[in-house]
């Protein structure tokens, strides 16, 4: 693919709505060009105690965020068509139309990738497709794992080596 967005959302709770955290890392001719980073003030508005742990982000950094809605109409025009790309789109594709959902917004028509399912198409003899394992498989370090940013520029990182030569 010539160009994409890499991008990864964290939840603060079990509702696909609660996003709250929003990594998103612009593609274009196997470089990255831009990293957008948002913390959001999640639907409903509660953590629990053990996703805290996994990501490290507790309620009081968001309470001043903007809430999903507010967020997607100051990215919306920076995302365009571009495609976009999820390691693991069956997350965060449905995350991203519950919460578009929940705001009375509308679905955006973009392609919409899965690194994941690519990756295991490509390195089948991997012991796992997690993204800590392909990562390094791609020579990528992913020391800050389920951080956003983080996340969506190892997504980046693979997806330029599984989609090579698509599109």
């Amino acid at each position: 693919m010539k160009q994409f967005i890499a991008i990864d959302f964290e939840t603060a709770n079990y509702q696909r709505t609660s996003i709250f955290s929003v990594g998103m890392v612009f593609v274009e001719d196997k470089n990255i060009v831009h990293k957008e980073y948002a913390l959001i003030r999640p639907t409903p508005n509660y953590f629990i105690e053990s996703f805290i742990d996994i990501h490290g982000i507790r309620p009081d950094e968001t309470k001043n965020a903007d809430t999903f809605d507010v967020y997607w109409q100051k990215i919306l025009p920076r995302i365009g068509n571009w495609p976009l790309v999820a390691h693991n789109k069956a997350f965060d594709y449905y995350c991203l139309k519950a919460t578009l959902e929940a705001y009375n917004l509308p679905m955006i028509e973009n392609d919409f990738l899965c690194s994941l399912l690519q990756a295991r198409k490509k390195w089948p003899q991997l012991e796992n497709h997690r993204l800590t394992t392909v990562a390094k498989h791609c020579d990528y370090n992913l020391t800050n794992h389920h951080h956003a940013l983080s996340d969506a520029e190892a997504c980046a990182v693979i997806s330029m080596k599984v989609f090579e030569g698509k599109r």
